[in-house]
């Protein structure tokens, strides 16, 4: 007979918790383009009309996995109701938000 999840997680220790839900967070928070257009039920054809482009301009951004300019990504995310965060993150465990490439900013 199958046991409650609960009464299961009962016998795991904090410590392997925590690391699961760490892990989670990680997969949950790294998307390619497609992943997080999808997650966000918009199809190809509807952020296209958001963006002003073609259906295929959008399969070409989200299969490109070369260089791609911020404005065209941050286009890309404001049409998925998002936004363009610019981090950088050091050894060290530090992280400084890039500032100068934000609209705002300036």
């Amino acid at each position: 007979m199958a046991k409650p999840l609960s009464e299961l997680l009962e016998k795991v220790s904090p410590e392997v918790q925590a690391q699961a839900t760490a892990k989670a967070a990680e997969i949950l928070t790294e998307m390619t383009l497609a992943e997080l257009r999808q997650s966000k039920n918009v199809k190809q054809e509807d952020l296209a009309k958001a963006l002003n482009v073609s259906q295929p301009n959008v399969a070409k951004q989200e299969n490109n996995n070369s260089d791609v300019y911020l404005s065209t990504l941050r286009s890309y995310l404001k049409a998925l109701g998002g936004e363009l965060e610019v981090v950088a993150r050091f050894p060290d465990g530090s992280a400084v938000i890039i500032n100068q490439y934000d609209n705002h900013a300036q």
